[in-house]
This record gives C-alpha cells, structure tokens and sequence, in this order.
C-alpha cells in the first residue's frame, strides 16, 4: 500500500514503529510475524525515501536517531488514521483479536472457556511477547484484548486502559521419577529450598521473570536460569534427566543421594503440559500458601469491536468468582502467595506489600 505522493510503504512505517518501540529488528520482526532480514530491509527502504538515517544499530540492539524520533510520532499517526478508516468498515465482521502470550497456558484455557461459553464469539488467538508488547498492540489497535501479569495497575501505562482480573492461577512443581520430592504429595515451599529451580531463559524484562525472582527471595528458593530456552520438551526432558543419583549433578549442588541440586521446575495448574512416552514425571501441587500467578484481562475503552464486551463481562464474573473462592481460604488460613500486583491483594482484602 503506498502512501500518496512519496512512494511510502504503510508496512514499512509499521516495521519502523515496531523497531523503535521493541529496541530490536529481531524482537520487531517477531512481533509482526516476519523474518528479521525482511524487517531490516523494510526499515532501509524507508530511510531511502527519507533520506535519513532512523536508527543507529548499537550493541543492544537500535537506537532511534534525532529523525528517527522526530519521525515517530507521525508514523504511529498514520497507522493510528489508517487503522480508524479501516475499523470504520471492517470492524463489525472480523474475529475478536486476542493475546494470550502462549498457546498452552492457563489464558489459552480462560479462553476457550470464553469459546465454549460464546462459540457464536469469532475470534483470532494472537500469542505476543509481554505485558509491555501487550500494550503497544493495544493503543496500536492491533489486538483488541490481551491476557498478561500487571504488575502495576493498566491506566497507568495508560489512560485509555482498563483491566479485570481474571484467573488467580496456582503453581505446581514438576520432578522427575527419581527426585527425592517425587513421592511428596502436597509440597511446602519450604521443601524446595536444598534444591534448585531449573528455568532456563527466565527473562530478566518480562513479568513472568519478575515474579518467579520475587517467589524465589520470599521463600529463599534457587532458581537457576542459565542455558537457552528451547521449549518445554526440553525443559522437562531435563527435569526428567535428574535426580539424587543419576549423574547430572544438578545446579549448584552435589547430585548425591541426598539429592541436593537435583532438577525440579514449575508450571500452573492450568497449564496444558504433556509428558512425551519417554518422560518419567510427577506433578505435585503446593500446600499453602501456594504462589497464585495472577492473570488480568487488558483492553482498550476506545475500542469499537462489538463482541469486546461479552469477553470483558466473561472475564470480570470468573476473576470475582476466583477472588471469592481465595477469599475464603485466606479466612481459614489457607491463603495463597500473592506478588506484589497492585490489583491483586486489594482484591482479597488484604494492603499491598511495600
């Protein structure tokens, strides 16, 4: 599609604003579902047609220049404009697009039920990068729901955002057959303290990382992140590896018969994992107080997609009905671990942590 008069492709200007709000052409061309080159060389046929340079490649990634971000705003005004002309007609027919970060955890679940619940609902299941890519696909209009952690309230990445809370989601620990913890049912997180975490790839940036790092200084709890994420099967296949006399050794620790070091990870309760025919594992929920992953619905106000309300009614009645559920454990003693998000404590009557 060109834009009149300068020969100006709107992908181009896409692929732009994409760079400049994720710091990275990898991370941008991620997000937009094309291959890093491509994205590279969208961005330099646009500086062609400017005749400026927009970013200056450094270390970390792309850094916008002074007309790169004299630039910027424009760019996201045109995409924004474009974006209005084509809701204006398009946006009665097309699906309900939704994020819900991974195909297999507990927000893909919150969804289907939404589905089972709504099957005449059209929707479009989207899978980006955090809360922070949430956002920008938000305000861009590019996704009109998001499932993420907040860890601080959603008008205060923006006005124009609100948000629900709407599934209060409890971890498990996931060991292989011959982890000392595998015949414990349930655990305490005290339990895990001789023995290491295995998350390889936590990201440092991400809310998921925040949280697991703030589980893991409230309980003194090692978590061990070195090593690439190649995905779950590989995750668990090194959990399935491990144990007190196998020879793996752990992280850190000696892989005796005491099991010191040995392998263990976490997923949620909701989270859809599958053992491959060779996996020998045991997943064991936590005693109290067990840490809760708190999942919130994001979406824009402004948004004019007619099914939106449905999903925002669906999300608010299954977060209360979750809260209530929380709120009488905790009155019995029986309370979760709760991060410090900010909607979250408040929730179930309790003050925020410092």
């Amino acid at each position: 599609m060109e834009l009149t008069g300068e020969g100006m492709n709107l992908e181009a200007v896409r692929t732009f604003v994409a760079v400049a709000e994720e710091g990275q052409f990898r991370h941008a061309a991620a997000r937009l579902g094309i291959s890093q080159q491509a994205a590279s060389k969208r961005v330099a046929a646009l500086e062609a047609v400017l005749g400026v340079a927009l970013f200056a490649r450094v270390p970390t990634g792309a850094e916008l220049t002074v007309d790169g971000r004299a630039f910027l705003p424009h760019a996201r005004a045109v995409l924004a404009a474009v974006r209005r002309a084509v809701e204006s007609v398009r946006h009665q027919g097309r699906p309900l697009r939704v994020d819900v970060l991974r195909n297999l955890l507990a927000s893909t679940e919150v969804l289907r039920d939404f589905h089972r619940a709504h099957p005449d609902v059209p929707l479009e299941v989207v899978t980006l990068d955090g809360a922070e890519s949430a956002v920008r696909a938000l305000l861009d209009g590019e996704v009109d729901a998001a499932f993420v952690y907040l860890r601080r309230p959603a008008a205060e990445w923006d006005g124009r955002l609100a948000s629900a809370l709407v599934c209060l989601e409890e971890l498990e620990v996931v060991v292989g057959e011959r982890h000392p913890l595998a015949g414990a049912r349930p655990l305490a997180l005290a339990d895990l303290a001789p023995y290491v975490v295995w998350m390889p790839g936590l990201p440092e940036s991400r809310e998921w990382g925040a949280f697991y790092r703030e589980l893991a200084r409230d309980f003194a709890l090692a978590v061990d992140t070195s090593g690439p994420d190649f995905g779950v099967d590989a995750l668990l296949d090194g959990v399935d590896g491990s144990g007190g006399d196998d020879g793996f050794g752990g992280f850190g620790g000696s892989g005796g018969s005491d099991g010191a070091g040995a392998r263990l990870t976490f997923v949620g309760d909701r989270t859809r994992v599958v053992w491959r025919n060779h996996q020998r594992l045991h997943r064991i929920p936590l005693a109290p107080p067990a840490p809760v992953y708190p999942w919130s619905l994001v979406w824009h106000t402004g948004n004019p997609h007619p099914e939106l309300p449905r999903l925002i009614r669906y999300a608010r009645e299954a977060g209360r009905a979750q809260v209530r559920e929380l709120a009488a454990g905790v009155g019995v003693g029986r309370g979760p671990w709760l991060p410090t998000a900010a909607d979250v404590p408040q929730a179930l009557g309790r003050p925020r942590r410092p």
